[in-house]
């Protein structure tokens, strides 16, 4: 048995003990969030609903990521060398996909792993004894962070001013009205300076304008009115039509809002003062100054890995079925049930015709009382009245249960420290970069004789990671279904940036 806040301490204390002074926050001047899988060990069909507390389960973390970054679309790179996302979520799910690189390797060699032999051949399935948890220390990004602002909470930050989906792209402006003081010491044309660090620009979730949205501390409490979502045009309207009325009778005056913006070819926020500013229930992308991003936002991923899995197209080569999140916990930060259970599951609910082994899951959704200490109002808090101002910080920290090297560090999407000139040695690439997961892949493939690979790899000429995504036949068809029933405007990157080898 286990609760959310054993979760998230247990999330919190790896956070503390395993992940490396280098890549966090710097104190008392940067915040960053923290997001992680942990596996669960217990018996058979037992889950944290289960009546009996007393049954013991094993709990351990097996990925991690932090980060409040991406990249713009002009810095990516055809290669598959750079991580184009490195929110926390996104980096814990890649360190994911590695450790299960890593236990399929060891159940090919016969040796203790995660997974068991399935029926058909050269396929493997998960212990029926494991399950996983998600947990992230905020809301994610997008739809789930548009959460009801009730009348005694503080007030959001002031309106986005720019259309993204329908104004033209910005260069980004070398000098920033709004730039971060120097460290000191750092000269602009030092040797030092020219290495890649974090872009002080590169605004973070939750970031409107440049200007960082204020984020209340308190618990939201849970609205009356479960909200009915079953497509993604349910209207700002809507949403004040649902969170008007809470428990305690406050009124829902307003909303938090999220940097995320919608997607051309998505109805776009009316930014209407109050409740009515966002749309609700519709795909969004990751901001960025100027250069805009091609990364779709964390509440919109967690949504599809609740239908497609969190193993990805190429490892659903050698599994049964896909690998999905039994639970998602959220640390304390504003929070809503309903817009949770919206966000990342309402608006798949209703897809149907979905391939064999693939399904709608609906994780259980809990949130924790505990808090993250590097969080951006913890460190607000414990700062007072110290000088400058308080910023994400740009750097992303990965880790996984791998038996080698499980630790990486990453800013602007590569390893921390590269140098411009570096950037095309294989030293430069982070261990969850498309290319070196792909490597993994292929070291799986290689260590397995060809009359024992699944179905799905024999008699064909496969060389590029594209055609080795597009050969799993069955996670494609699932993935179109998703994009056909729920997901249209869904932004995906053109087929020359996955030709790589």
């Amino acid at each position: 048995m286990w609760t959310a806040d054993e979760i998230a301490r247990l999330c919190y204390t790896h956070y503390g003990t395993k992940l490396p002074k280098q890549g966090k926050p710097e104190p008392n001047r940067e915040w960053t969030l923290l997001a992680a899988v942990v596996k669960i060990q217990g018996a058979v069909d037992q889950d944290c609903q289960s009546p009996d507390k007393s049954v013991p389960v094993a709990k351990e973390v097996v990925s991690m990521g932090t980060g409040t970054k991406c990249i713009g679309q002009s810095k990516m790179r055809k290669s598959g060398d750079i991580l184009n996302d490195s929110h926390a979520e996104v980096i814990a799910r890649r360190s994911f996909q590695r450790y299960l690189l890593h236990q399929l390797y060891l159940a090919s060699l016969k040796e203790e792993s995660i997974f068991v032999p399935a029926s058909q051949r050269g396929l493997w399935k998960l212990r029926p004894d494991l399950s996983f948890v998600f947990f992230s220390s905020h809301t994610p990004c997008g739809d789930a962070s548009i959460i009801p602002m009730l009348e005694f909470e503080d007030q959001p930050c002031c309106p986005v001013s720019r259309d993204w989906a329908n104004d033209p792209p910005m260069e980004v402006s070398s000098n920033p009205e709004a730039p971060e003081k120097k460290r000191k010491g750092e000269d602009p044309n030092s040797s030092v300076s020219k290495r890649m660090k974090p872009e002080p620009e590169t605004p973070a979730r939750e970031v409107t304008n440049g200007a960082t949205c204020h984020q209340s501390s308190d618990k939201q409490e849970s609205i009356q009115t479960t909200p009915t979502v079953s497509s993604s045009t349910l209207t700002a309207e809507g949403l004040t039509s649902v969170t008007t009325v809470v428990p305690s009778g406050a009124r829902a005056v307003d909303v938090y809002r999220t940097g995320a913006k919608c997607v051309p070819g998505e109805a776009g926020d009316s930014r209407k003062p109050g409740t009515a500013y966002h749309q609700v229930g519709i795909l969004r992308v990751k901001p960025g100054r100027g250069d805009r991003t091609c990364s779709m936002s964390c509440s919109d991923k967690l949504a599809r890995w609740n239908v497609l899995g969190c193993q990805g197209a190429l490892l659903m080569h050698f599994l049964e079925e896909p690998i999905y999140l039994s639970a998602v916990v959220i640390g304390k930060c504003p929070y809503s049930q309903e817009v949770m259970q919206r966000a990342l599951i309402g608006r798949c609910r209703h897809i149907s015709a979905l391939p064999k082994a693939f399904r709608v899951q609906e994780p259980e959704i809990q949130q924790s009382d505990l808090p993250f200490e590097q969080s951006r109002h913890a460190v607000q808090a414990r700062r007072a009245d110290s000088p400058g101002r308080l910023v994400p910080c740009g750097a992303a920290i990965s880790w996984s249960a791998v038996s080698e090297q499980p630790l990486d560090v990453t800013a602007n999407g590569f390893p921390q420290g590269t140098t411009k000139k570096a950037i095309d040695n294989l030293q430069a690439r982070s261990r969850i970069s498309k290319v070196d997961l792909f490597r993994a892949f292929q070291k799986l493939l290689s260590s397995i004789s060809e009359d024992k690979w699944p179905d799905s790899l024999r008699g064909q000429k496969l060389e590029t990671y594209l055609e080795y995504k597009e050969a799993a036949s069955t996670y494609q068809e699932a993935w179109l279904e998703l994009r056909r029933q729920a997901f249209r405007a869904w932004i995906r990157n053109p087929p020359d940036y996955h030709q790589f080898k």
